[in-house]
């Protein structure tokens, strides 16, 4: 079943559309619920409760050509999970400038040794502001203005973060790699 008629037969109610859905895009919303609140109970949670505003919403989607869906699926999942970080607080959660040492002047290192499920935790250690910024630029994409916008914070804030949440990052891959050696 195609993506027009998936949503439309959802938007009628339609148990076994809505099941196929859920089977279509649960693993990939849960991955980006947990890349963003960082704690795999709390994806799962999310992930419920998503699915139910999909669920109630979905008569809102408005086919764009393929991977409008999923594009649609994920701005709703992304949106749960701010919202659950703001409602926590979690998005002031960072860390003082001197705690990230400046990696500037270290030997370029190679991260292709570096498996990607091992990025993705590094990833998840960061501190919630910085991840939550981390994501939505290097992931969704979306321009520091954007950020700036959904998250409440200054333009400049969310490249500071960025620049933070790389350099932590960093340090994290060559402390794993040096382990490694």
């Amino acid at each position: 079943m195609g993506e027009v008629e998936l949503a439309d037969r959802c938007g009628k109610g339609d148990n076994p559309a809505r099941k196929e859905l859920y089977e279509l895009y649960a693993e990939k919303m849960l991955v980006l619920c947990a890349r963003y609140t960082g704690d795999i109970d709390v994806a799962h949670d999310l992930l419920h409760d998503g699915f139910l505003r999909v669920y109630a919403s979905i008569s809102s989607f408005s086919y764009k050509g393929e991977g409008s869906l999923r594009a649609w699926l994920s701005k709703v999942f992304i949106n749960a999970s701010l919202e659950y970080l703001r409602k926590k607080d979690l998005l002031r959660a960072t860390l003082p400038l001197e705690s990230i040492e400046d990696i500037a002047g270290e030997e370029e290192t190679t991260y292709d040794e570096v498996p990607a499920d091992i990025l993705m935790g590094l990833a998840l250690e960061l501190p919630p502001g910085y991840r939550t910024v981390f994501n939505l630029y290097v992931f969704e994409e979306w321009s520091h203005k954007e950020i700036a916008a959904k998250l409440h914070i200054n333009e400049k804030s969310s490249s500071s973060q960025l620049n933070r949440a790389k350099k932590l990052l960093m340090k994290k891959i060559n402390e794993y790699i040096n382990k490694k050696k």
